[in-house]
């Protein structure tokens, strides 16, 4: 969205460009490949002139939320899994082959769609991913983001290790990147790595008790927390469920919510579920859950570490400084 406003603003009072936002939470390539039942490839409206793309893509086929559930916040009370199981899976489809195959065929499929051969202005530009930690500081070892009462520690070898991972994925795009464009003529693959750009932005930084909702420099959200804009607000998707809702629905919730991939709607049927088993269960803070109604709020946990506004706009800066120096779209101040 801030490209498109960036685009409009820069033509200047002319028509404005169309945009087509296709992002889905919680997707996997399988998902967005051709012939899939919610195929973002297949949505893709072509008919219109297409000048580019912007993808950000395999997080989710690492299995990121399940990282996050086992070793940070444990949704699932002790049910979680383990966090060396949780690692330990994604290092095995790091090391496979089909991680970068499927990421090229994605990409291969979107330049088939729009037709390259009869565009050779259309460019794919796909982003990595930042680094969630600063993996140096001592005293972050005895902070928790846990949703439960005595969640796991941050330790300097796990944000290590989930940094480690990050940088993985970025070069494993990059390589999918540089084999598609060796391919071509010409590069038709544009890859932005960011990651530089959240330096000091991370979570467990010097001289921050985590977690530390007043901090807007974190560049990535917390469980709850607000973006760091100027005049942050809940809006219309953070009104909260009723109590009868399906997604806290602890009996029937969890085949619907591993189908939906939505990180929010996992997370809530975990607790939900954790709770039902446990009436006596403590969150974080030490109140019982039913104490706390702010729990069954989705995008309360959905947008957790992903990127805030401030985030955002860094990237965007980094995708705009790649273009002028690849000449795809000069016409941007």
């Amino acid at each position: 969205m801030l490209v498109q406003e960036d685009l409009s603003r820069s033509l200047d009072g002319g028509e404005s460009p169309s945009f087509q936002f296709l992002s889905c939470t919680g997707s996997t390539v399988n998902d967005m490949l051709a012939g899939a039942e919610h195929s973002q490839i297949d949505e893709f409206n072509t008919t219109a002139t297409a000048d580019f793309a912007l993808l950000s893509i395999g997080g989710n086929d690492l299995g990121f939320f399940e990282i996050m559930n086992s070793c940070i916040f444990r949704f699932y009370s002790f049910y979680s899994g383990t966090c060396e199981s949780a690692l330990r899976h994604a290092d095995e489809q790091m090391a496979s082959s089909d991680f970068e195959h499927r990421l090229r065929l994605v990409i291969m499929e979107i330049l088939d769609r729009v037709r390259w051969e009869k565009r050779p202005w259309f460019t794919i530009t796909v982003t990595g991913y930042a680094r969630f930690f600063n993996a140096d500081t001592e005293e972050c070892d005895d902070y928790s983001f846990g949703m439960w009462w005595r969640g796991p520690k941050l330790k300097r070898e796990l944000r290590q290790r989930m940094n480690d991972m990050v940088v993985d994925v970025n070069n494993k795009i990059r390589r999918s990147v540089d084999a598609i464009n060796a391919a071509f003529a010409e590069p038709r693959v544009l890859f932005v790595d960011y990651d530089d750009a959240f330096e000091g932005h991370r979570f467990c930084e010097p001289g921050v008790i985590e977690p530390d909702y007043a901090r807007n420099e974190t560049w990535f959200f917390l469980v709850g927390g607000l973006d760091n804009t100027e005049s942050p607000v809940l809006g219309v998707t953070d009104a909260l469920l009723p109590l009868d809702s399906p997604l806290v629905d602890p009996v029937n919730c969890l085949g619907p919510a591993q189908k939906s991939g939505d990180w929010g709607e996992m997370a809530l049927c975990m607790m939900a579920t954790a709770a039902s088993k446990d009436a006596e269960l403590r969150k974080a803070d030490g109140r019982v859950v039913a104490e706390n109604s702010m729990w069954y709020v989705p995008t309360y946990y959905g947008k957790t570490f992903h990127p805030r506004s401030l985030g955002h706009m860094a990237m965007r800066d980094r995708i705009y400084k790649a273009w002028r120096e690849n000449n795809i779209i000069p016409t941007l101040g």
